[in-house]
């Protein structure tokens, strides 16, 4: 009764494809690259750095007794010692005979670490707190030989050492560029937690500069890191080296999804100065700084909170010689933006001694180009206060409305400190001591104006707004200060 052509089921056909080819053509072509992509393989990668890496073990001197320690293993005592876990006191297993005093010196379990091989000439490098103390290091490779190291030198302030053992072609590894990480990008670890050799752990970046520190910005990822991983590489997709594992963020001392390593740019910089020299020159130029917060870009006129806020500058050092003054903001150094307060130290540490450099300093309203001399850091000096053994002149209390109570400086006191005036704080509550303001400070600047007596301070009190912050200029002892304060409604 129904008859249906060939013909026409031919017809019907090449209309029924073309129509599926034209809906095709219209469906979003975003879902494709989706189906496609997949979770990364790091066979390959494993292949490729494996060999580069190395177990490190630590060795030191000890009598046989303190050889016992306490009763800990050395991957338990590195578990505790670098996660700021307190090392218990654990007791024995069974009882020990009582040995004589006068015992020979035996090389005992330090501790274990990771490294990565730098150069085919056997050059490693490593976190400096796995060699830190360290009478012998002791380093093996995948194939199972093992060489004793020399510590060429390690760097305490950014966790970098070098060591070196006498072999030669060595499978070295390759550095990667740290500016092309991203955040999101998958990473991978390997390492020795626990002494377990040739691990391997994945995960992904979770941020990158992530300030923990005075001299590095970290790269933040969820790969697991444990004891033993410490110095290990952290690798990327292409098989490159991009940081250094160095520490994990840990309530408990075990692994919480949160660990750091050092970006490798960083450590190759002071690594080279290791290898050149054994030590780490860093610049400084002496001043005290702070993060540039909002109500502080506001109350100076900064339209912007960024750079880094100096609160106070070192008598004699360099930024005083070229002009630096408690208050200023410094917003570039060698023309680089700094974005936060932590950008400057780098930019400053990663600068030769003896040379000169560039400062954009915002103070008052108006920007200001200096020039400062870079000298070696070193140990701060003690902070000497303000002699207090004279009698103490009769105080002012036109600043109580701040919280503060003023006396003036006695001659000696300004000998000492080598000022010309200023006022002594006597007491600082409310607003004062808040904002940091004590008691001994000398305040020789109020609202951007030079204060030599309390007359001054008095007449400046006077005239300022009692709605806003004003600003204060100190001394304490050798350091300048500079305190924002809201007065007392």
């Amino acid at each position: 009764m129904f008859q249906v052509s060939l013909k026409n089921i031919r017809s019907a056909a090449v209309v029924c494809s073309m129509a599926l080819v034209s809906v095709a053509t219209l469906l979003p072509s975003a879902p494709v690259w989706a189906q496609t992509r997949t979770l990364p393989d790091f066979t390959d990668l494993v292949e490729q750095v494996g060999p580069s890496v190395v177990n490190i073990r630590t060795l030191e001197k000890a009598s046989a007794h303190a050889a016992q320690g306490n009763g800990m293993d050395e991957d338990m005592q590195e578990f505790f010692k670098r996660f700021g876990v307190p090392i218990p006191n654990m007791p024995r297993q069974t009882p020990r005979p009582q040995k004589p005093q006068q015992q020979p010196e035996e090389e005992v379990p330090r501790g274990v670490g990771s490294g990565f091989i730098l150069s085919t000439d056997g050059y490693i490098m490593t976190n400096a707190h796995v060699v830190e103390g360290a009478d012998e290091v002791v380093v093996t490779l995948t194939d199972k030989r093992e060489f004793k190291a020399k510590i060429i030198g390690y760097d305490k302030r950014s966790d970098v050492a070098l060591v070196k053992i006498d072999a030669t072609g060595l499978p070295a590894v390759k550095l990667g560029d740290v500016g092309r990480l991203k955040v999101g990008e998958w990473v991978m670890a390997i390492g020795s937690p626990f002494g377990l050799e040739n691990t391997v752990t994945a995960g992904i970046v979770s941020a990158k500069q992530r300030d923990t520190g005075d001299y590095l910005s970290f790269i933040q990822t969820d790969v697991a890191i444990n004891p033993g991983n410490s110095g290990g590489p952290l690798i990327n997709m292409r098989g490159e080296v991009v940081g250094i594992n160095s520490q994990i963020y840990s309530r408990s001392g075990g692994f919480m999804g949160i660990s750091f390593a050092i970006p490798i740019d960083e450590a190759s910089r002071v690594s080279d100065q290791l290898r050149a020299s054994g030590r780490v020159s860093r610049g400084r130029i002496g001043v005290q700084i702070e993060t540039v917060s909002k109500e502080v870009a506001e109350s100076v006129g900064l339209g912007k909170a960024q750079g880094a806020f100096v609160r106070g500058v070192e008598t004699g050092s360099p930024a005083e010689k070229a002009g630096v003054e408690a208050g200023d903001i410094i917003t570039k150094f060698d023309g680089k933006t700094i974005e936060k307060s932590s950008d400057l130290p780098r930019l400053v540490g990663n600068t030769k001694p003896g040379s000169k450099s560039s400062l954009t300093v915002f103070r008052r309203g108006a920007t200001k180009e200096l020039t400062v001399s870079i000298v070696e850091i070193e140990d701060d000096k003690p902070v000497k206060k303000a002699s207090g053994k004279e009698d103490k002149p009769k105080a002012s209390s036109a600043g109580q409305q701040l919280g503060l109570v003023v006396s003036e400086l006695t001659d000696a006191q300004k000998k000492e400190l080598k000022l010309k005036g200023g006022v002594k704080v006597d007491s600082a509550t409310e607003g004062a001591a808040r904002a940091g303001v004590k008691e001994g400070d000398v305040i020789v600047a109020i609202a951007n104006a030079e204060v030599n007596s309390v007359k001054e301070f008095e007449a400046a009190v006077a005239k300022m707004d009692k709605n806003k912050p004003i600003n204060l200029l100190l001394r304490r002892g050798e350091w300048a200060q500079y305190a924002l304060i809201r007065p007392v409604k």
